[in-house]
């Protein structure tokens, strides 16, 4: 298990508002209203609450034809795509994970949705896509 807490469960959506919709009725969760576009990442996405205190869901729509979530939309229609922990030191993160035969597929840069921290994405060998999100902000250079 990384070093971290569950952040997120991050689901594909070909839509932000029609996936809000299932989402919201089917979990009983709250949304705040607010969704994200990051260029970064060139993703639109949103949060729900399922349980306070609690891991949250993450919807993430496509925003651009190049985005990296598109051909997962259009090879499975979309679903479960990642999971999210929250760590201390992503730098160490990625370490202990490289340790254990997982693969960095994203280097580490800031996300829209979070302020402007930092996140890595690493593959494991079971093909579990990660996202880690750095807890204190540290810019990259």
């Amino acid at each position: 298990m990384p070093n971290g807490r569950l952040h997120h469960l991050g689901f594909v959506v070909a839509n932000l508002n029609a996936g809000m919709a299932g989402f919201t009725l089917s979990l009983a969760a709250g949304w705040d209203g607010q969704a994200y576009e990051d260029p970064f990442q060139k993703v639109k996405v949103a949060f729900l609450v399922v349980s306070p205190g609690e891991a949250s869901i993450e919807l993430v729509e496509p925003a651009a034809e190049d985005s990296p979530v598109r051909r997962f939309l259009e090879k499975t229609g979309g679903g479960l795509h990642h999971v999210c922990y929250e760590v201390e030191d992503l730098s160490l993160e990625i370490a202990e994970m490289k340790s254990r035969k997982a693969m960095l597929i994203r280097k580490p840069k800031p996300a829209v949705a979070f302020a402007g921290r930092n996140i890595a994405w690493m593959l494991t060998a079971e093909n579990l896509l990660v996202e880690f999100l750095e807890k204190g902000f540290r810019p990259t250079a």
